[in-house]
């Protein structure tokens, strides 16, 4: 199971690096899904007492929603719009993907100055986080495109989620299915805003809005 769950860990790692490398939406979209299906079996996997009924409650939440619900509203959201790729970066794709393997580094250095909570099969959980948050940072701050900044958002909250894996068991579920509902409202919400901001103007791209005049 340990080995289990460290396999799981690196390949979200890499997903969410493959992401910083990817120009089509689509192709973000269902990388997303499958980091979203991954996330939800860690809850089962990383702790060395086993797990709850509730840990069960959250990691078929955290499946079902991360990967099929929002992947489906952003898929349709992009039908709406026609849009299939992220043209021009602020930030290339090389140079991103060089960025996360930086940032990879960086979130090692600093898992090793803090502490590993106590049952936990695998020490990979709290770098493998802190990689996720900053490579989602990296991507919504890099992106031009509103849906692709949608989807670095969601990629950032995978690594608050796996970090708070690890302090799973001393946070009510309540709290951890709340955090899940939250997101998917917020990617709701944001599918709405794209679907207008494409029908009011010609394109999405949020570099535009900040020519907007009165």
């Amino acid at each position: 199971m340990e080995q289990f769950s460290q396999l799981l860990l690196a390949f979200i790692v890499f997903l969410s690096l493959y992401l910083l490398g990817s120009s089509s939406l689509t192709g973000c979209i269902n990388i997303m899904a499958l980091q979203g299906m991954c996330l939800g079996f860690l809850p089962l996997t990383v702790r060395a007492e086993g797990f709850h009924s509730r840990t069960l409650l959250l990691a078929a939440g955290m499946f079902i929603l991360k990967g099929f619900l929002i992947p489906r509203i952003l898929l349709y959201a992009i039908r709406e719009v026609k849009i299939r790729r992220e043209i021009e970066p602020m930030i290339g794709y090389a140079p991103s993907l060089l960025l996360g393997a930086v940032l990879i580094g960086v979130s090692f250095v600093l898992a090793e100055r803090l502490p590993v909570p106590a049952g936990l099969r695998t020490s990979l959980l709290i770098p493998v986080s802190l990689a996720t948050v900053m490579m989602g940072m990296l991507m919504m701050i890099s992106r031009i495109k509103a849906i692709t900044q949608v989807i670095g958002y969601l990629v950032f909250e995978n690594g608050v989620y796996l970090f708070g894996l690890a302090i799973a068991y001393e946070v009510p579920w309540l709290i951890e299915m709340g955090v899940l509902l939250d997101v998917f409202v917020a990617v709701f919400v944001m599918g709405i805003i794209i679907n207008h901001i494409a029908r009011a103007f010609d394109s999405i791209s949020t570099e535009k809005l900040t020519r907007l005049n009165d």
